[in-house]
């Protein structure tokens, strides 16, 4: 763990008997081809430094889970790792059994491990949740000592039905200033039921940067809109400020996942979160521009 006088507190990851600090790394920038390995290293060596104890990865995400294993390796012991199956095995169907379980020996290799923190369903649909094959896959892996939680990420009916159906000790979902429907369903009930619960896309793809969001990007699309609509620039925040820290102290929200390509930016994020909860009046406001203007949006994946 980072040796910082000032480092980010630890909270209990739900029931699951891991604790995760209220900032992690979301490492899909440590995957771009574009980032040296020079540069990837420090990202990743930075955020231990800046006690940002979990680091979150996928399959998907590029270079990641190679870079993790090959540049966090020696210091496996000072963080949560975190990472996603259900598709990308080379040979095997995506979404079945055979698909996690050789998903789960993959990430393991790349990982440099011998056992995944937090292993999620990524965005798995409903009716594949619901047929079983892909659930039971998961659990072996966790009785067989190679995952310690099983999770689920996504959004919607099947975020719901994740929550409830006492398959899984972790979820994670969409919450941000710009994304709260959540807050009050599926994420309230998972806290309850003793589950963690990671907090992605926290930073609404900075909804107000006026830079034009990534092509084919629905949820920086809509971000943008919800931002605008929720004229949430009047609060005296900087916004990343406002919507980083509304985040991470969000009721039930164990760890909120953010990423950069640079390390300066990591150590401004963590700056940010050592400052605490917004003030009540702050997230009080914030909550009912929600529920006034934005009720009916849905959770983006």
């Amino acid at each position: 763990m980072s040796s910082r006088r000032d480092a980010l507190p630890l909270r209990p990851f739900g029931a699951t008997g891991l604790e995760v600090p209220p900032l992690g790394l979301g490492a899909g920038p440590a995957g771009d081809p574009g980032l040296s390995e020079a540069e990837a290293e420090r990202l990743l060596g930075t955020a231990l430094d800046e006690g940002i104890a979990l680091v979150d990865t996928a399959p998907s995400y590029g270079l990641s889970e190679e870079r993790i294993g090959r540049h966090l390796a020696r210091r496996r012991g000072g963080f949560v790792l975190s990472t996603k199956l259900g598709y990308g095995v080379p040979g095997v169907p995506d979404w079945t059994g055979p698909c996690i379980t050789a998903g789960v020996e993959r990430a393991l290799r790349l990982l440099s491990t011998d056992v995944l923190d937090v292993a999620h369903l990524h965005s798995c649909p409903l009716d594949v949740l619901l047929r079983g094959d892909v659930v039971e896959a998961l659990s072996r892996a966790v009785c067989a000592g190679k995952a310690r939680v099983a999770a689920y990420s996504g959004e919607g009916d099947a975020l719901a039905w994740a929550v409830d159906s006492g398959a899984f000790g972790a979820v994670q979902a969409s919450v941000s200033v710009c994304d709260q429907g959540s807050l009050d369903g599926p994420l309230a009930r998972a806290a309850a039921r003793g589950l963690g619960v990671l907090a992605k896309r926290s930073l609404a793809n900075a909804a107000w940067s006026g830079a034009p969001p990534t092509p084919g990007d629905a949820a920086a699309a809509a971000y943008r809109e919800r931002w605008s609509a929720l004229s949430l620039a009047d609060l005296g925040l900087e916004p990343a400020e406002l919507a980083l820290r509304f985040t991470a102290f969000a009721p039930g929200v164990s760890s909120a996942l953010a990423g950069t390509r640079t390390p300066e930016r990591l150590r401004t994020l963590a700056a940010i979160v050592r400052k605490g909860p917004l003030a009540d009046e702050i997230v009080a406001e914030v909550r009912r521009r929600w529920r006034e203007r934005g009720a009916g949006w849905p959770g983006m994946i």
